[in-house]
């Protein structure tokens, strides 16, 4: 795909999308500590799951210094209800724990010393960057952006290394921040992961996948 149509489907996508109030994002917090451990805790977990433990973990531990006094057993049972709850525990108290040996008890701003923190991969970096502070550096690459992805034909790979670099080729700079936020609304509601309904599509007559399905192709 060149980037004469990604831009359209973009133009599209925002349109269909409207960013309200400059929110490009489904997790609530009110700091870059708190973007930081609820992002880190969303992994493999719905963003509803995530906001429903904000208020008591935060309130028990409302600051860097707080959770990293804290022992992960200790931490457990205030987000028992998401996924890998044990794992995540030792994450964020880690990450608590590193953010004030390493780092001055701040959150910091680079993907480089973002990935140092335990839990934090390059995606979780990006969204921690993008969303905290508005730096983008690159664009996170989850499931919904895997999948719309590959289906419309921003990319032919899987790997989500690769497709950011893909997506970071096709759109300038400035669209950066939005990508995220609009691919995943699209394949929460249009472009599922099963069933998608391409007659709600708005991108279908420059989607790589309708045209293949309209061809006899597979989804």
């Amino acid at each position: 795909m060149n980037r004469e149509i990604a831009c359209e489907v973009y133009r599209r996508l925002l349109a269909h999308y409207p960013i309200v109030g400059g929110k490009r994002h489904f997790i609530d917090f009110d700091s870059p500590f708190e973007s930081l451990i609820l992002t880190i805790l969303s992994a493999q977990t719905t963003d509803r799951a995530v906001n429903a433990i904000r208020d008591d973990l935060f309130s028990r531990y409302p600051t860097p210094e707080a959770l990293a006094r804290a022992e992960p057993e200790e931490v457990e049972p205030l987000i028992r209800s998401i996924g890998f709850h044990r794992s995540k525990a030792r994450y964020i108290v880690g990450t608590a724990r590193k953010l004030i040996s390493d780092f001055g008890g701040e959150v910091p701003r680079t993907i480089a010393e973002l990935q140092s923190l335990p839990g934090v991969g390059r995606k979780t970096a990006n969204i921690v960057l993008s969303h905290a502070f508005g730096i983008n550096v690159g664009i996170a690459v989850d499931t919904h952006v895997r999948r719309v992805s590959k289906r419309i034909g921003f990319t032919d790979s899987t790997n989500p290394d690769i497709i950011e670099r893909d997506l970071m080729a096709l759109f300038p700079e400035e669209a950066w921040k939005n990508i995220n936020y609009l691919l995943i609304s699209f394949g929460r509601e249009i472009c599922t992961a099963k069933n998608p309904k391409h007659e709600k599509c708005c991108v279908a007559d420059i989607c790589q996948c309708y045209r293949d399905l309209r061809a006899g192709g597979e989804k």
